[in-house]
């Protein structure tokens, strides 16, 4: 074996071991200490290498614990906007409720008034022309209003935008 083949990177470890063992020359010293250096340098690059490794797989974690935050955050936030958005929601829908209520009791006293009005020019025709078939209808001479149950009904329903609804 010669010494081009000792200093060479492809040679095989115990072939060089075994020719640092036959030789005791001073040569074979410089190539064992050059070996023994390049092992240490390798070392050192691969402690190095390690070092950075943990460093960035810490500098990951931070990351990924400071978005965890930052969103866990956000959320807080959502959730908040979604309850003031149900509790109007909740708000607006029983106010509707309350006007559906009123539409529908307005609808009603707005047809009975129809109707009031449709049997008073009924009447009053009836009495121009003479034709009332006598004293079976609700007309005395004079509008009574305690013949007519339906003429004097309250609106029902309530609400604190009572007044506003014919504010539109």
């Amino acid at each position: 074996m010669n010494k081009t083949e000792l200093g060479s990177p492809t040679s095989n470890s115990s072939v060089l071991t075994t020719g640092l063992l036959n030789s005791g020359s001073e040569s074979d010293l410089q190539q064992r200490d050059l070996l023994d250096e390049r092992k240490r340098k390798r070392k050192q690059s691969n402690r190095e290498s390690a070092r950075r490794s943990r460093m960035r797989k810490q500098q990951h974690l931070d990351d990924l614990a400071a978005q965890v935050t930052h969103l866990r955050k956000e959320n807080g936030h959502i959730i908040a906007g979604i309850a003031v958005t149900t509790e109007h929601y909740v708000t607006i829908e029983a106010e509707n409720s309350i006007l559906r209520a009123q539409l529908l009791e307005l609808n009603h006293r707005l047809d009975s008034l129809s109707e009031i009005v449709d049997f008073v020019e009924s009447s009053s025709f009836e009495m121009e022309t003479g034709q009332g078939g006598g004293g079976g209808g609700f007309y005395d001479g004079g509008m009574n209003t305690l013949n007519l149950g339906f003429y004097n009904q309250p609106i029902m329903a309530s609400a604190s935008t009572a007044g506003d609804v014919f504010n539109c």
